[in-house]
């Protein structure tokens, strides 16, 4: 019995060595450079501790994000184009949710939209397409106006612009 427990064990403690020399050579090959052992297991702490936190469990798993309207979209779509670099930004595309309470004054909203590239030219003409080549999704902060839900644009951050194919 005590022998099959220390054969357990020692899998998982093989496992695990294999799996950070792994991590180190991958993250030698990819870099080029000499990895700080001692900051990807830091890394890997954070990321394992993050999602198993109850309350971030529980906000995924039970929450579904709510839509919010926004009384500044084009603001918004012009704040996204410049922080995207993206030749514009589609307003009627957009899309505000948030997991928070919106009965808070303050709280953050995240902000998808699709976004186009500038016109290609070929052969002396411009050929400008309908169709999106990004997604855009930034984050930001949203408070109460008297004109309704606002997006502070200084707050925006862009997460990802997204090629579409």
């Amino acid at each position: 019995m005590a022998n099959k427990i220390i054969r357990i064990i020692l899998i998982v403690v093989l496992f695990f060595v294999f799996f950070e020399i792994g991590i180190v050579s991958s993250y030698t090959i990819v870099t080029s450079e000499a990895p700080n052992i001692q900051s990807l297991l830091d890394m890997q702490i954070s990321k394992i501790t993050g999602m198993l936190n109850p309350e971030k469990v529980n906000d995924a798993l039970i929450k579904d994000p709510t839509r919010v309207n926004i009384s500044n979209r084009k603001d918004v779509a012009l704040k996204m184009e410049e922080l995207s670099n993206v030749d514009g930004v589609n307003v009627d595309s957009m899309n505000v949710t948030t997991f928070a309470d919106t009965d808070n004054d303050n709280f953050t909203v995240t902000i998808q939209a699709l976004g186009y590239a500038s016109p290609n030219s070929t052969s002396g003409q411009i050929v400008i397409s309908q169709t999106p080549s990004y997604k855009v999704i930034a984050n930001g902060n949203a408070t109460h106006k008297s004109e309704g839900l606002v997006v502070d644009v200084d707050t925006l951050n862009i997460n990802s612009v997204l090629k579409l194919y």
